[in-house]
């Protein structure tokens, strides 16, 4: 059985919320791989690597690494115990230029390599809730685990429209549906209308939440951790996070546990 190393400065405690073992069934933290170095992938799971649960291997990054290489990337996440997988983007690649048809060629290729689970979406080429079911239902029953993304990357969506796909995705056997960052803030703001109909409409411990990045735009790196903060207050240490830099996997940790510039949670404060 794994047990986590001994950890410096052991008097000071940490609270009870937030899940510190691995596999958590919440507080799931998703790293973005954009071709990170192995070198650089060794050194960040030495140090951090029980902080992460899911690394995303981003757009179709995938086809461009040298085969033995992408195996090791691959074979090193998972004796750390975090999942890689195919990001959507690669998928939405294949079905625009290929068709359908080619769909149970890549699970068949994603398989032979080492995958074990892929996300489906629409962020640029478009799917109808028939189309999205299908394609989740014959990723799945290819062996694959699926992520279901909802959401645009061009332009904010309604609310309902979120939940209906994301309901679909859950429908359709998908283990965890992620929310488009770009759904979740308007001109660098978090969106709260958006958020609070999520919350009371979906299972989050079902639901990762995307975090925004510099792909948006009027994003600041400073929006970003605005929104961190505040879903972290609003929704607990444990709420499900995806699309970190790498670099920020402790940083994100240290705000979950009220170690970070945030300060501790308002209920611990002045407590022995």
């Amino acid at each position: 059985m794994y047990r986590m190393p001994k950890r410096p400065f052991a008097m000071v405690p940490l609270p009870a919320q937030r899940s510190k073992s691995k596999p958590r069934r919440s507080g799931l933290t998703m790293i973005v791989d954009q071709g990170m170095p192995l070198g650089f992938q060794a050194d960040l799971l030495a140090l951090a690597g029980d902080y992460a649960d899911l690394a995303k291997i981003k757009t179709g990054t995938a086809r461009l690494y040298p085969e033995p290489l992408l195996r090791r990337k691959l074979a090193r996440y998972k004796r750390h115990r975090v999942q890689p997988f195919l990001g959507g983007q690669f998928h939405e690649y294949v079905f625009a230029t290929r068709g359908a048809r080619a769909l149970p060629a890549f699970y068949r290729e994603a398989l032979r390599l080492g995958f074990e689970a892929l996300e489906i979406s629409d962020n640029v080429v478009p799917l109808t809730p028939r189309q999205r079911r299908a394609q989740i239902g014959a990723a799945r029953d290819a062996g694959l685990v699926v992520y279901g993304e909802v959401g645009s990357k061009e332009t904010l969506s309604n609310p309902k429209l979120l939940i209906a796909q994301a309901e679909d995705c859950f429908a359709a056997g998908a283990a965890l549906v992620l929310v488009e960052a770009a759904e979740l803030v308007e001109r660098g703001r978090p969106n709260r209308r958006t958020l609070t109909l999520l919350v009371r409409a979906l299972d989050m411990r079902r639901v990762m939440i995307e975090l925004p990045g510099p792909w948006i735009p009027e994003v600041r790196k400073c929006d970003v951790e605005a929104l961190k903060k505040l879903l972290i207050e609003e929704l607990g240490p444990d709420v499900n996070l995806a699309n970190l830099m790498p670099d920020e996997l402790i940083d994100l940790e240290t705000t979950r546990v009220g170690l970070g510039v945030a300060g501790p949670p308002k209920t611990r404060r002045g407590k022995p």
